[in-house]
């Protein structure tokens, strides 16, 4: 089974991780946070990332970090080898819940599997309720309030 090291800024990781685990907390053995914390350098930030990885000790590691071109994703850049390990960076929930509800897979169908989930994760949700929308005025000659 894969594992999943979160590597963005802090407390990003930490907090996606615990979001992961509340709905999957038999996950919590292979997936891992690392919070980069500010002023820390690249070089520490790495020996922690490849700490994290040793003691995941998963034949194969999905790395996922928050920006691209930001410090957590050029530390996991050297941190994966394009082959045990592979990089996927703009983390979102949608894509960490798929990612973990899939996590059995090979690299490269998780790697499908998390950009997949993080796109259709992301969507523009219109609001039409009736308990939303305004009440019309007392002074309507239909008095049509009721809901349809």
């Amino acid at each position: 089974m894969n594992g999943i090291l979160l590597i963005a800024h802090a407390p990003l990781a930490s907090a996606l991780r615990q979001c992961v685990l509340h709905v999957f907390p038999d996950a919590q053995d292979a997936v891992v946070a690392l919070d980069v914390q500010p002023n820390v350098p690249p070089e520490e930030t790495l020996s922690q990332a490849r700490a994290l990885m040793a003691q995941m000790a998963r034949p194969q590691t999905l790395v996922v970090t928050d920006v691209f071109g930001a410090t957590p994703c050029n530390v996991a850049q050297r941190l994966v080898d394009g082959v045990r390990s592979k990089l996927v960076c703009g983390v979102n929930l949608p894509m960490l819940l798929r990612t973990v509800s899939y996590r059995h897979e090979s690299l490269d169908a998780l790697i499908s599997r998390a950009i997949i989930g993080a796109t259709q994760g992301v969507m523009q949700v219109a609001v039409t309720a009736p308990q939303n929308q305004a009440r019309r005025s007392t002074h309507d000659q239909d008095h049509r309030d009721h809901q349809q």
